[in-house]
């Protein structure tokens, strides 16, 4: 199970990348909605999705995952693929680490919650969080004409 998940968490990150350098200098700006992130503001979260939510999974504090959170403000599409695939590596090398029934038992609580997830369902988190704003980035490329479609996202 853990090898298809991070086949799937492999896509969602490589595809994403592939959206990230379709990018130009003047949209960053981008907000669909002033209730919405903007486009600058949502690719600097996408991209610290894997450190972020491995920090989560790890019972990191709230402080040191805000930390985290606020360590990326960055328009250079490059930079954003660098920090996406090295969290990506990051979460990658912890959970291989982790024995079959650790990776399907372990159970960890996140600074928010009062009861925790193994670390199957942390992954799986992953994965749908990932996807999640890769269609929100998409979404953000097709309002600003970015030629963009389908198969863009295999």
């Amino acid at each position: 199970m853990q090898n298809l998940l991070f086949q799937e968490l492999e896509l969602a990150i490589r595809t994403t990348k592939s959206l990230l350098m379709k990018i130009q200098p003047g949209q960053w700006d981008y907000r669909p909605h002033e209730n919405m992130r903007s486009l600058l503001e949502l690719c600097n979260h996408l991209a610290e999705v894997p450190s972020v939510d491995l920090a989560i999974m790890q019972e990191k504090t709230a402080d040191e995952v805000k930390k985290i959170e606020n360590g990326l403000t960055s328009s250079d599409p490059q930079k954003l693929c660098n920090v996406m695939d090295a969290g990506y590596q990051a979460l990658h090398d912890y959970l291989a680490t982790l024995s079959e029934s650790d990776f399907m038992e372990k159970i960890t609580t996140p600074f928010y919650g009062d009861h925790g997830f193994t670390q199957a369902k942390w992954l799986i988190e992953v994965v749908t969080h990932v996807f999640h704003h890769r269609s929100q980035l998409f979404t953000y490329l097709k309002q600003l004409n970015v030629s963009v479609n389908m198969f863009d996202l295999y």
